[in-house]
Parts: structure tokens; C-alpha cells; sequence
């Protein structure tokens, strides 16, 4: 080979390393999509579907880092940039925050349909003649005018109080007890046990449903929706998130679950003590099939294929 055609065969590889350079760096994601911050309100449905999240993007190459923010500060800090993700926008439930906080959130998909939430009571109870929100009142001394809810700020807690304010199902004397999750299940726990009288905040999917035999109460339309207070949960994002790291968005639009599913991770965390992230890899493991929908379109951060990545990540 001549000294020029030398010098024009290193001329043409070079710019076709140059070429491939740029492709290979146009595929990957932008630095500042590297890390991945996402709400929780503590509740076990969106630290089952938060494991599943992170697990998914940690395989991909991603850092993610889970806060525990009530609902009202969640949508607060998707308004400010804190938070990217918020997998548990209950709809109509968090309907008022998300008309709120329509223009600094972008609504990717619903994740989850055919739930539950509204008001439930042991069976016992409803046995006893508690069908309907109209009910509770003529049972008020064994209720002990209490109405158990979740997280202080969360918008059922808020129609609840908004229930008794307006003296609905004749219900002005009632007050609502406003703890976490956890320590209203010790309550129902501890009522199960002694076979007493209680109303707490119920939902579906949850362990609760499996763990204990409740009854949902109907009549409650106007605070909770239609159908036992049949819901949605969509998957919400801060403003312009998957424009800014389109992969991330890319995964976030493929992600749907079951009812079954979340019951299956949620019940394994609660049974077995195991972190959600744990529980994710394990359902995963034994359900690689569902990659191939979610990873659609999807690649690890620095560009390449998904798939392969994640199923070693995985150990599948």
C-alpha cells in the first residue's frame, strides 16, 4: 500500500470511529439522568412498585434514592425538581392534587387498575349490621364514634374529615384517628383479636385483604368514588421528565402491574421481613417474561441493550 493511500485509509477509519463515537454517545442517557429520585408515602403498594422501579434501574446502570414524603410534600417536590418520580398518584382520591399540580407534573400511565379504597370493617361487624357509610352511626358506642385512618395529610384522611364537618351519615360527634399504615393494622389487629368493633380505611392491593376477613362498605360514592371506591393508580412525573431523560420515560410508560402481583410482593414483604427491593428481584427472577414488555424500547444508561443487561444484573 502507498504512503497517501496509508494516509487515506487512516483518514477514512478515524471518521468512522468519530461517527460511531457520536451514535454511541447520543443512545446514552445525559449525566444528570444518572440518578433517580422517587416519593414514597410509605404506604406497602408504592414501596412494592418503588422496588420494582429501582430494582429495573439499577440493572440498567442508574443510581435511584427513595424518599418518604407524605402525599401533600411528594407533589410539592415534584413542583420543585426534588423528586423525578411518583409511582402512587391514587385517582379520584388524589384528584385535588392533581389538579393542583397539573402544570408542574406530566402524567406518563396508569400503572394499576381494578383496586379498592374506602372504608371497610371486620366481618363480624358487618355481620352485625354495618353494610353502609348510613350504618356506622347507629353503631357509634361500639365504634366508639372512631374512624381509623392513614398518614396525617393524605387526601382520604381529608375526606373523612370532611365527611364528619359536614355531618354526613349523621357523623358530627366522630373523629377520625390519623397514624401511619402500620399502626392502623395494629389497631385492626389488636380488634380482630378481641373481636371488637372497628372502621379503618381499607384497600386493595394489600395483605390486609388475605391476612384478615374485612367487608367494604358501600354507600360511600361521594368521598371515595363508585364500585367500593374502585380506583387507578397512575404513575405521575415532575414537568418535561421524559423529554430530559427520555430512557428513564421510556421505562416509565412500559410499567404496568397487576392486582395479583402487588399482592404477591406486598405479602412477601409483611410474611417474610424482606426489603421491597428483595422481593422485586425474587418475583422478577421468577417471572423474566415480564422484561420483555417493560424493557421495550429501553436501554442501560450508557446506550446498549436492556435486555441482556438486566437478565445479568439479575443473575436469570
Amino acid at each position: 500500500m502507498s504512503t497517501q493511500k496509508l494516509k487515506n485509509w487512516c483518514k477514512t477509519t478515524a471518521g468512522i470511529a468519530l461517527v460511531l463515537s457520536g451514535f454511541s454517545s447520543y443512545a446514552a442517557e445525559p449525566q444528570q439522568c444518572k440518578k433517580v429520585t422517587l416519593s414514597d408515602p410509605g404506604w406497602s403498594d408504592i414501596g412494592a412498585t418503588n422496588g420494582v422501579v429501582t430494582t429495573l434501574l439499577e440493572g440498567l446502570g442508574y443510581q435511584t434514592e427513595v424518599y418518604l414524603l407524605g402525599v401533600p410534600v411528594g407533589f410539592k417536590s415534584l413542583k420543585s425538581g426534588e423528586v423525578d418520580v411518583f409511582m402512587g398518584n391514587w385517582m379520584p382520591a388524589q384528584k385535588n392534587y392533581a389538579e393542583k399540580y397539573q402544570q408542574d407534573i406530566d402524567i406518563i400511565r396508569t400503572n394499576l387498575s381494578g383496586v379498592k379504597f374506602t372504608l371497610a370493617v371486620p366481618n363480624y361487624v358487618y355481620d352485625a349490621g354495618v353494610h353502609d357509610f348510613k350504618d356506622l352511626n347507629r353503631f357509634a358506642d361500639q365504634f366508639r364514634s372512631r374512624i381509623y385512618g392513614i398518614s396525617a395529610g393524605s387526601p382520604a384522611n381529608d375526606n373523612i374529615k370532611k365527611m364528619i364537618e359536614t355531618n354526613d351519615f349523621g357523623l358530627k360527634d366522630w373523629r377520625i384517628v390519623e397514624s401511619g399504615e402500620q399502626a392502623m393494622l395494629s389497631e385492626v389487629n389488636r380488634a380482630f383479636r378481641r373481636n371488637q368493633f372497628i372502621v379503618f380505611l381499607g384497600w386493595e392491593p394489600h395483605p390486609m385483604n388475605v391476612n384478615f376477613d374485612i367487608r367494604y362498605l358501600s354507600g360511600g360514592d361521594k368521598y371515595f368514588g363508585p364500585d367500593y371506591g374502585s380506583a387507578t393508580i397512575r404513575t405521575v412525573t415532575r414537568t418535561g421528565y421524559s423529554q430530559e431523560c427520555s430512557n428513564v420515560g421510556k421505562l416509565l410508560s412500559n410499567l404496568s402491574f397487576t392486582v395479583g402481583m402487588e399482592n404477591e410482593l406486598i405479602n412477601q414483604t409483611n410474611k417474610d421481613g424482606i426489603k421491597p427491593k428483595q422481593a422485586a428481584r425474587d418475583w422478577i427472577r421468577q417471572h423474566p417474561e415480564t422484561l420483555n414488555q417493560w424493557l421495550k424500547g429501553v436501554t442501560t444508561f450508557s446506550g446498549k441493550d436492556a435486555l441482556p443487561a438486566m437478565k445479568q444484573a439479575l443473575k436469570i
